[in-house]
């Protein structure tokens, strides 16, 4: 199996090599997120020839905080230049529909596939490193599959198996700190919009699909906490500590605010704009 940080390499968005992808097959509705409607299939409107986006570097301005935040967890560049071999969706239009429906699956898998890779990085899950391998390994081999077979494949089953490992991975990574005194009050999948925690001590938490959509996490100590599935649109992590967090992905910390006072996990970037907050 290859270097680790080799494979989360290929695991993050390649835009260079992908011929714009999610800014095609994905639809999307007019909101806080997105300026206007597109249907799955339609080419956004800001979509030049050259696959590349006219307000890239404004997007978050321009009314796509949405765009800004989406990571694809490299399914563009499997898709565009090993599955269809770089053959462009524009130069073949008998495939593109076929190309459009194959890359949110491939994006699922790719997911599963960094989520699985980070597992295997904890000395923590060393008892079940095996496992883990192997159902790498397995998704891995999926990615590969013929187009056909792929638009075959049952997405959700596979899922619900590796999630197993998942689960197991958040409890032994959990289990090596002590639990934060207000960690204990916070459920997985809690409904925490708009929530004041400012300040709250959540270490080892279980936030695994929560609701954390513009919560006020403000100098929140939140190490050891799983955030796999978490909904973070608005939450404000300034100051926040998020060292050591598990399964939180730049997709999730890009939809969030902070400032420099945030702490990060090692593999995760500060999104740019939070550069402009104080």
């Amino acid at each position: 199996m290859p270097n680790q940080s080799v494979i989360l390499k290929n695991l993050k968005a390649d835009c260079e090599n992908c011929f714009a992808l999610c800014c095609v097959a994905l639809p999307y509705a007019k909101s806080a997120d997105f300026a206007f409607d597109k249907d799955s299939g339609t080419p956004c409107k800001n979509l030049q020839s050259d696959f590349r986006c006219m307000i890239h570097q404004n997007l978050r301005d321009k009314g796509f905080r949405g765009c800004s935040a989406y990571e694809c967890f490299g399914a563009g560049q499997k898709v565009s230049q090993n599955t269809y071999g770089g053959r462009d969706w524009r130069e073949n239009q008998e495939s593109a529909k076929e190309m459009f429906n194959v890359f949110p699956i491939m994006q699922q898998l790719h997911e599963m596939l960094y989520y699985l890779n980070e597992a295997m990085s904890y000395e923590e899950t060393k008892a079940i490193h095996h496992e883990l391998h192997e159902a790498f390994e397995e998704t891995e081999s999926l990615t590969n599959l013929t187009t056909k077979e792929i638009l075959n494949l049952d997405v959700p089953s596979h899922r619900s198996k590796v999630n197993k490992l998942f689960l197991r991975t958040s409890e032994l990574v959990r289990a090596k700190i002590s639990p934060g005194k207000n960690s204990n009050k916070i459920r997985k999948g809690s409904d925490l919009i708009g929530a004041r925690l400012r300040g709250s001590d959540l270490r080892g938490a279980n936030l695994r699909g929560a609701l954390l959509i513009a919560a006020d996490l403000r100098e929140a100590d939140l190490r050891a906490v799983d955030f796999i599935g978490a909904d973070l649109r608005d939450a404000d992590l300034c100051g926040a500590n998020l060292s050591g967090s598990i399964f939180l992905t730049q997709a999730q910390v890009n939809a969030t605010k902070g400032d420099r006072y945030t702490k990060l996990p090692a593999a995760l970037k500060t999104p740019e704009h939070w550069a402009h907050r104080k």
